[in-house]
């Protein structure tokens, strides 16, 4: 019987339910063939701020201070160049985070996006840009001198920014000292509640 009432209906009408049927069908495929337009930890691709996405950490952007404060205080800086967008970076931000986990206390870490630094002919002592060289991640420290004491382009190991700030606050060599380890988020809870 359903076939018989298909017969009844004017071929105009059959030729448009076949065009949507063919039209939903192409875009099944279409959006089945996709590839994700997702970011990740090993591509170049923008999915947010790399400090909140991949370090966990939010507090370091915006910074609280300014290169010029810091040199004007006397305080020790991280400087950090980088990108939101490139996978060095984004590697990098965990070792940038871990670095504020035990010297964010007693000196300055400040990222920079280069994307922000304004081109000039020339910059100040006091400004980002006169430290940057055109590539990223890239990091400055600096003592409470306002001297540069490390310049490394790349991923600059842990250990390597460690050993500087360890100078920078005469503290024992690693060699020498206890391993540097912040307590788990479950240990401190176990203690508040005892």
């Amino acid at each position: 019987m359903k076939g018989r009432k298909l017969q009844f209906l004017p071929k105009n009408v059959l030729n448009w339910r076949r065009i949507l049927s063919g039209c939903l069908l192409l875009a099944c495929l279409f959006i089945l063939g996709m590839t994700p337009a997702f970011a990740g930890l090993k591509d170049d691709k923008y999915d947010g701020n790399i400090f909140v996405v991949y370090a966990g950490n939010g507090s370091l952007v915006p910074s609280k201070a300014t290169l010029a404060t810091a040199l004007k205080e006397h305080k020790p800086a991280l400087l950090v160049f980088y990108v939101d967008d490139s996978s060095d970076c984004k590697e990098y931000a965990i070792v940038v985070s871990k670095l504020q986990a035990f010297y964010g206390g007693v000196a300055e870490i400040i990222p920079i996006n280069v994307d922000t630094i304004v081109p000039k002919q020339s910059y100040k002592p006091t400004e980002p840009g006169y430290y940057y060289s055109g590539s990223v991640p890239q990091v400055v420290v600096f003592n409470q001198s306002g001297q540069v004491v490390l310049n490394g382009k790349g991923q600059v190991p842990f250990e390597q920014v460690d050993d500087k700030f360890r100078e920078v606050f005469d503290l024992l060599p690693r060699t020498e000292s206890v391993e540097l380890r912040r307590r788990s988020f479950n240990e401190l809870n176990s203690e508040l509640t005892q």
